[in-house]
């Protein structure tokens, strides 16, 4: 199904806001690989949707990373608090959704930043209001984003984990009420998958990330293990960083554990989106371990092949509980005035 085809399947015509999603999209598709691919295996009317959160977190994260960017980090940390601050007093302010990049980057209706870039803040707020999404997940989200512009470690898991609630356990909260789970005791297992996904990024990424100036493994950790910044700095994984590493493979494998009931908790339409990215991402840690846990000088990755050999039958299986499911409880296409 095109993009053309979710937006109509989710009812949204204004061309102002098919615009908006359509960014959205492809930040997803040019950015996403296993969130992408995920997000595929929802009902059409869906989608549209999970690309409108995942271009409003993608947008925050430019900001704050863009290794292309000139901006001082003090410059970036004062884009994306004017950014967040002004996107958050549109949502309070009830600003139509087509029009909130007008109000926030003072440009024409579908516009902000460069002259031509398409916005996706209108997609969200749209989605947001759809949803009846807790517009606290995106303020705390936005809290996180802002600590990478300042906080380059983090003392004990404690002290990550308050960071990870902003960064990843907030998105699986998002989530939540476009997946329709059966009732509320889908949260704490949508919060436990956020965690779980972004831990297996940081062991993933620990040399692209302290080449960004960071490390989000913690101290604890690495003191535990006898490894400081500058032996991770080095590049080198001798058998301190190994046993580092395995460790903190050990932990997000409990978060996957702790999760994966939840995914039996969602609506059946959407189940399958969850459980192939549950797969993907943890066997991240998978090819962690093959790569003997070369992660430092290098970026492993789950293949294509594989992705595709994952994602194949569960189009199978998402397709016979829409068919099955009627495509799910349609939410009204129309959203707040």
């Amino acid at each position: 199904m095109s993009g053309v085809g979710e937006l109509d399947a989710a009812g949204i015509t204004d061309p102002r806001l098919r615009a908006s999603y359509a960014q959205a999209r492809a930040l997803n598709a040019a950015h996403g690989r296993t969130y992408y691919l995920a997000t595929l295996l929802l009902p059409q009317w869906k989608r549209a949707h999970v690309h409108a959160l995942y271009g409003f977190a993608r947008h925050a994260d430019d900001i704050v990373d863009d290794l292309d960017s000139r901006l001082t980090g003090d410059e970036r940390a004062a884009r994306l608090r004017a950014w967040g601050g002004r996107f958050l007093a549109a949502l309070r302010d009830g600003v139509p959704a087509h029009a909130v990049d007008a109000q926030i980057a003072g440009r024409g209706a579908g516009q902000s930043g460069p002259a031509g870039e398409v916005s996706v803040l209108p997609a969200v707020v749209d989605t947001i209001r759809r949803f009846a999404l807790d517009p606290g997940h995106f303020a705390v989200f936005l809290s996180s984003m802002a600590m990478d512009l300042t906080v380059t470690e983090y003392a004990t898991w404690e002290d990550l984990l308050v960071y990870m609630h902003g960064s990843a356990a907030v998105i699986g909260l998002q989530m939540v009420p476009l997946l329709e789970p059966v009732d509320h005791s889908a949260l704490p297992y949508a919060r436990d998958l956020g965690l779980a996904f972004q831990h297996a990024n940081f062991i993933r990424d620990v040399g692209e990330d302290l080449r960004r100036g960071r490390v989000y493994l913690p101290q604890t950790s690495l003191t535990l293990f006898g490894v400081t910044r500058e032996h991770l700095a080095a590049g080198v994984v001798d058998g301190p960083v190994r046993r580092l590493l395995a460790f903190e493979v050990s932990r997000a494998r409990e978060l996957f554990r702790a999760a994966q009931p939840g995914i039996r908790l969602l609506h059946p339409t959407s189940r399958d989106c969850v459980q192939t990215a549950f797969v993907l991402y943890r066997e991240i840690l998978d090819e962690v371990e093959r790569a003997d846990y070369r992660v430092l000088e290098r970026r492993v990755a789950v293949g294509l092949p594989r992705r595709l050999a994952v994602a194949g039958p569960a189009l199978v299986r998402a397709a016979r509980a829409r068919r099955r499911h009627h495509g799910g409880a349609q939410i009204s296409s129309r959203p707040p005035r």
